[in-house]
């Protein structure tokens, strides 16, 4: 989105909710609230601090936030409390589920803040490309022969959910990184779906298929993470974490959800 464009949203946007310019300058956009679900591993809050300094570097003007919905400080209920004004909550999820339809709203409601809520980070093709470039850099290559092309797999390894619409975007995801690697790519699980990561390896292997990297849909390291990249048979991408297609990701749901309130609102 341009800036002309992104200017124009935050100030059609201040002006329906009857905001005046300050010294001639218009009303700062809503803030960006990146949305963590919080993790007892350090390395996740390490990992979603740097990724939140990428997207500060991308779009310096914005006033950008960290809340987490658990296990982590700040949590989201705080941070909205301390905000003034409008905010765009955008959850570093990669999946419709519980959180995203439940607990941010929830949280949202509790604090009073007066939010919308953006669409998760997948299945889009920017988290696609982050997935693709940390197999590349796990050693993935495209196969070379025939042979090579029919023994070879990759597994999606996501964290699992059990509402059924998360395991669809899960598909999705799947369905997109295999045109980009040209090999079947199986979803799998770390928890509450199946198949496994494990027994998805295991099906695979049966039909021939040993050549087999795990593609980690994880934002950040964490013990699912580790799990499922102990499980694979040849190599094992690292988590997305701050990979600059993910910055960009964020702030794409951002200004959707913002193109989105503005046309609902006209």
């Amino acid at each position: 989105m341009t800036a002309y464009l992104r200017n124009r949203i935050s100030g059609e946007l201040a002006s329906r909710l009857g905001l005046a310019p300050l010294d001639g300058h218009r009303p700062a956009a809503p803030a960006l609230v990146l949305v963590a679900h919080g993790s007892r591993d350090p390395r996740a809050l390490a990992t979603v601090r740097e990724l939140l300094d990428r997207v500060r570097e991308l779009r310096p003007d914005l006033a950008v936030h960290l809340g987490h919905i658990e296990l982590n400080a700040p949590l989201l209920t705080d941070t909205l409390a301390a905000l003034p004004g409008e905010s765009v909550l955008v959850p570093l999820l990669l999946s419709r589920g519980y959180h995203v339809k439940q607990d941010i709203p929830e949280m949202a409601a509790e604090a009073r803040a007066h939010t919308y809520v953006a669409a998760p980070l997948g299945p889009h093709p920017l988290l696609v490309e982050a997935l693709y470039e940390r197999l590349t850099e796990a050693g993935w290559h495209a196969p070379r022969t025939e042979s090579e092309r029919r023994s070879s797999a990759v597994v999606l390894a996501a964290a699992g959910s059990r509402d059924p619409e998360s395991a669809v975007g899960t598909r999705r995801i799947a369905a997109l990184l295999a045109e980009r690697v040209g090999v079947p790519v199986v979803p799998a699980y770390a928890c509450a779906a199946k198949p496994t990561v494990p027994a998805a390896i295991r099906s695979l292997a049966a039909r021939g298929r040993h050549r087999v990297a795990v593609a980690s849909c994880f934002t950040a390291p964490g013990r699912f993470a580790t799990e499922c990249a102990n499980a694979a048979p040849w190599i094992a991408a690292a988590p997305l974490g701050a990979h600059p297609a993910m910055a960009r990701l964020l702030l794409h749901r951002y200004d959707q959800a913002l193109a989105t309130r503005m046309r609902t609102a006209a």
